[in-house]
């Protein structure tokens, strides 16, 4: 018999394996979510006089509701000032606050704004949707009220603030000054010497646009102070916020002023392909999103050091951040300026070696890894290595029959499990699309006697899976039909809008969900 060495190098080499795979393991159970249920409810959709839901009051209560109902997430769309459209997923910033969600009580209180100057606004003709030409017409007169108040009295907070977010803010507050001077155009239609970011042009106009500069400073101070104090209440409760980060920016964005080389663009700073997805059976030319792509290249040379900063401000903001459109992290589809969808081409992003990037930065953080589409194997091996948990939508599982990987025996327990997403129908409005043959499959698979009980036994059948984390949205809760959708792809005109009554999300329900969270091993640990 061989007796091999103690030190032995070939053994050395292999116990250091086993230890470096342990490590991983660690490290990828470390990402993973608890097992948990929690509510998709944007900011925008909360109950609020004042004709869009904000940080304030109504925020606090949600907080207290999820808790009673035993819930341990609270997830939100983006949080970012919204432009033409009001999409959330089109931003001026991948940094900024929404001014709109700052809440007019709180400047009450502060002595910033006065009760009859918001009263004497009409904010809305209907309580369940917002009205963004009149939201943009009265509430920012009011902020520059505050703001004007504010500037004359103490600025408790601001300089460390403002010190802390020199990297966005100031370039930001620029931008977003210069749009309004030349009337809200976009930054390629502007005077050559700002848009391409001269030296001079930049000195003159923070000197000529001072006062404006100064009011976009406040604004994100204010959206910030409540923000973190609402997050602060939510972590006290056991509330985990789940943030919602777009994959790609807006072309008229501030971080594409800033940082054109970050991105695919001509000499003339405009893009020489954009995002999208390639034709499907929903569109025939395919999606044409707009966005410009990243220069993955030119982004690898600092280290992705812009997605640092975004994930560590996202990290600061969120405690667990879904990146939308994950898959193209790994591979994207990109579609000629003047083409569409049919002339474009797909193309390979960096995978690991971003994913490595953002990990040196989450700290306390996790991911959630938006993965929907069609299946590509480089994105199942990269979450897989990274541990992020993926995601399933239960209204995506009805057709292909059993081998559907979207049904709940299909399913993993590393993954979010929703019912239905802010870009599906409502469960309700889905099923009234659908034929009786269709709506017997779902009757039987779900265990509903009655086309009436199918919504509840859907979120039930959620609740049930082996998924670690189950996200309800708030429409289907209240079991809404289609009137109450929040987003249909490629649209403009009624999406973003819907919002819940004052009292819509009642003691039955909470009684409901808290059910359902005891009988399916998802209550929150203290």
């Amino acid at each position: 018999m061989i007796m091999r060495s103690l030190t032995d190098p070939e053994e050395n080499y292999t116990t250091e394996l086993r230890i470096e795979m342990l490590l991983e393991e660690e490290v990828r159970m470390e990402r993973k979510l608890g097992r948990g249920a929690g509510i998709l409810l944007p900011i925008s959709s909360l109950p609020s006089p004042y004709g869009i839901g904000t940080l304030g009051k109504a925020a606090y209560q949600f907080i207290d509701c999820l808790k009673k109902a035993g819930q341990r997430y609270w997830q939100v769309l983006p949080v970012g000032p919204t432009s033409y459209g009001d999409s959330p997923y089109q931003s001026f910033s991948a940094f900024a606050g929404n001014p709109y969600f700052i809440d007019l009580d709180g400047l009450v209180k502060d002595e910033l704004l006065k009760q009859e100057e918001i009263d004497s606004v009409s904010w809305y003709t209907t309580e369940e949707y917002i009205e963004y030409d009149l939201l943009y017409e009265h509430r920012f007169p009011l902020l520059r009220k505050a703001y004007g108040r504010w500037k004359k009295g103490k600025r408790n907070g601001f300089k460390k603030f403002k010190k802390e977010n020199t990297f966005w803010l100031e370039d930001y507050a620029l931008f977003m000054a210069c749009k309004e001077k030349f009337g809200q155009k976009e930054w390629l239609s502007w005077e050559e010497d700002i848009r391409f970011r001269k030296p001079k042009a930049l000195k003159a106009y923070r000197k000529e646009l001072e006062d404006q500069i100064g009011f976009w400073e406040f604004v994100q101070f204010r959206f910030y102070k409540e923000w973190n104090k609402l997050k602060k209440y939510a972590n006290g409760k056991g509330i985990e916020i789940i943030g919602d980060i777009p994959i790609y920016v807006a072309l008229d964005s501030a971080d594409v002023w800033v940082n054109p080389k970050l991105f695919q663009l001509d000499e003339d700073c405009r893009p020489v392909e954009v995002a999208g997805c390639p034709p499907d059976a929903f569109s025939e030319d395919g999606q044409k999103w707009g966005n410009p792509l990243y220069n993955w290249n030119e982004m690898e040379l600092d280290g992705f050091d812009w997605w640092k900063r975004r994930i560590q401000a996202s990290a600061n903001l969120y405690n667990v951040i879904r990146i939308d459109h994950f898959i193209g992290i790994t591979r994207y589809f990109c579609i000629p300026a003047d083409k569409t969808g049919k002339e474009g081409h797909f193309a390979y992003g960096p995978g690991g070696t971003f994913t490595a990037a953002i990990n040196s930065v989450l700290g306390d953080a996790k991911i959630i890894a938006e993965d929907l589409g069609v299946d590509y194997p480089a994105v199942e091996q990269l979450l897989k290595r990274e541990g992020y948990p993926g995601m399933k939508v239960l209204l995506f599982a009805f057709d292909g029959g059993s081998e559907n990987k979207y049904l709940p025996h299909n399913a993993e327990s590393n993954y979010v499990y929703y019912l239905g997403t802010h870009d599906n129908d409502t469960a309700k409005g889905y099923l009234e699309t659908l034929d009786e043959e269709h709506l017997e499959y779902i009757r039987a698979y779900v265990s509903a006697a009655t086309n009436d009980e199918i919504v509840r036994q859907m979120i039930k059948t959620v609740y049930l899976s082996v998924a670690d984390t189950v996200v309800i949205q708030m429409q289907d809760i209240l079991e809404k039909d289609n009137s109450a959708r929040m987003n249909l792809p490629s649209t403009l005109g009624m999406n973003w809008k819907w919002r819940m009554k004052q009292g819509e999300f009642d003691a039955g329900k909470i009684a409901q969900l808290k059910k359902l969270v005891s009988l399916s091993g998802r209550e929150r640990k203290e």
